[in-house]
């Protein structure tokens, strides 16, 4: 009678013990699906139109000296989705060009303003981008302490002792519980209930520093057009 007793108290204790464990782990797992859900929206929406923005203003200064000073000139360190096979490629022109239009007397007042007006989105976009960027940040870093206070309150490692004690054989002090849980399959058991936090979002998402805003670098913005304009009326007589 007593074992039977014992049994329906481990039981219970265990039930409540996988409950309250389970049901954190499961409302926890939902908001990584959340924020990964956003991570993927983020990079087709944002991220691809800071492609498109940068990979435009690539097209039309196209040499890589031009290109690497327009990069320092606005605030960039690296080469962000650069590609060389981006300047060659017509279909990729096609696509970055669809819909863009730009004002203009002069087919070089249009090819400047063109530049000029690709780095304004620029600069809008990746305002937004690093909006969203600490949005998705903030999400991370409380997913994050959530998993940390929920160990403070419950140590898995004791959770894990509790249970092995509950089925210890009633020879060393247990409850006499058949089908105890060994040190190994403990350790096992304990590892793949852990939760983990979410990978860092730089590991899905670019890091992009602020721009400088276009009244900043209006001047030298346009000497870098005006001279890959000269280059191409140069190399071949047409824009």
């Amino acid at each position: 009678m007593e074992t039977d007793i014992a049994k329906v108290l481990a039981y219970e204790i265990k039930k409540e013990l996988a409950d309250r464990y389970f049901g954190f782990r499961t409302a926890i797992e939902k908001n990584k699906e959340e924020l990964d859900r956003q991570i993927r929206e983020q990079t087709l929406t944002v991220e691809q139109r800071l492609c498109l923005d940068l990979v435009r203003i690539y097209i039309l200064l196209r040499d890589e000296d031009l290109i690497r000073d327009f990069l320092a000139l606005a605030g960039l360190t690296e080469k962000i989705f650069f590609d060389p096979y981006l300047l060659e490629s017509p279909t990729i022109r096609k696509r970055v060009f669809a819909g863009v239009r730009a004002a203009g007397f002069t087919m070089r007042a249009r090819f400047t303003n063109l530049i000029l007006n690709s780095y304004e989105t620029l600069v809008r976009d990746v305002t937004l981008y690093r909006e969203r960027f600490g949005d998705l940040l903030e999400e991370r870093e409380t997913i994050e302490e959530e998993i940390k206070l929920f160990y403070r309150k419950h140590d898995l490692g004791n959770i894990m002792t509790f249970l092995r004690s509950l089925d210890a054989p009633a020879s060393i002090g247990g409850s006499g519980l058949d089908g105890g849980i060994g040190p190994a399959a403990a350790g096992d058991l304990e590892e793949r209930m852990r939760v983990h936090p979410p990978a860092p979002i730089e590991k899905s998402l670019p890091i992009v520093p602020p721009l400088l805003p276009l009244r900043r670098i209006r001047r030298p913005l346009k000497n870098l057009a005006h001279e890959a304009y000269r280059r191409r009326v140069e190399e071949t007589g047409l824009l």
